[in-house]
């Protein structure tokens, strides 16, 4: 091994085990996501000055859609990479589409659950569909940050081979090849994690709340524009490979986020965000 390369810490995929029972860090990820998330959401509906006012949903409320963007997750993320990633192995194995402790999520399709979900309660309930997609794309760069985590602790969805005198280049024990590569979970990790988070926590302490749909878009475009900065970096996935002129698969969902990113920047600043 060149001897700038880090050895890849190697984690017990396996958080915690009671017997039969084991818990996964990914799934510890997807609830710790949801648990913060939420105790962050709160704090935005407390705070009237970043709204102008009484936010347009309650804690109450609040609390209810919990359940609802957790299913929205869960059923749209695997939905999402049954048909965008992998749909040939599932249409000969159906019975695999549950087994969702082996792994296999789309943040595309868990963003189009979290649409269905924000969507359907706010009709429900009354409240502004572009006001509760503010609150939930607020806090969603906390649940993507642990997730590309989980992502590198299980040693998965690693990076292209990198130049061997690159300091951080590293060894995953999982690759056949045993190439030095990028750690591109990491690099996942902070741009879709820290930098969003950091963005989107500025916006909003500068009153973008006050303008529905701001926050939602700039959500949609920036996290767009960073996935496609981390496919750069991250190796595709083999039963995809690469695709059109070099696209991956990651890359080509992002795309036409960033062109929706924009529209609903553009009308939340035009002062068109208030449609329920």
């Amino acid at each position: 091994m060149p001897y700038l390369a880090i050895t890849f810490p190697v984690f017990d995929p396996i958080a915690i085990s009671l017997g039969p029972i084991a818990i996964r860090w990914y799934a510890l990820a997807y609830i710790g996501g949801i648990v913060l998330g939420w105790i962050y959401a709160r704090a935005l509906i407390k705070n009237e000055r970043l709204w102008g006012g009484k936010a347009p949903i309650s804690l109450l409320q609040m609390d209810d859609f919990i359940l609802w963007v957790t299913v929205g997750i869960i059923v749209g993320g695997r939905t999402g990479y049954v048909l965008f990633y992998n749909l040939p192995f599932f249409m000969q194995h159906p019975g695999a589409i549950f087994m969702l402790w082996e792994g296999g999520m789309s943040f595309h399709g868990g963003f189009l659950g979290c649409v269905v979900a924000v969507m359907w309660f706010a009709r429900r309930n009354g409240i502004p569909i572009l006001s509760l997609g503010d609150i939930v794309t607020a806090v969603g760069p906390i649940g993507l940050f642990l997730g590309r985590l989980a992502n590198f602790i299980n040693g998965e969805l690693w990076g292209r081979a990198a130049d061997p005198n690159l300091p951080w280049a590293m060894i995953f024990p999982n690759d056949r090849l045993q190439l030095l590569r990028h750690p591109s979970q990491l690099y996942q990790a902070a741009l879709e994690g820290i930098v969003l988070f950091t963005v989107l926590a500025i916006m909003i302490r500068l009153g973008a709340l006050k303008r529905p749909g701001l926050i939602l878009g700039s959500f949609i475009a920036i996290y767009a524009l960073a996935r496609i900065a981390g496919e750069l970096f991250r190796e595709p996935d083999p039963q995809l490979g690469f695709l059109w002129g070099g696209l991956t698969m990651g890359m080509l969902l992002s795309l036409p986020m960033i062109v929706a990113g924009i529209i609903l920047i553009v009308q939340a600043w035009r002062g068109k965000g208030t449609a329920k």
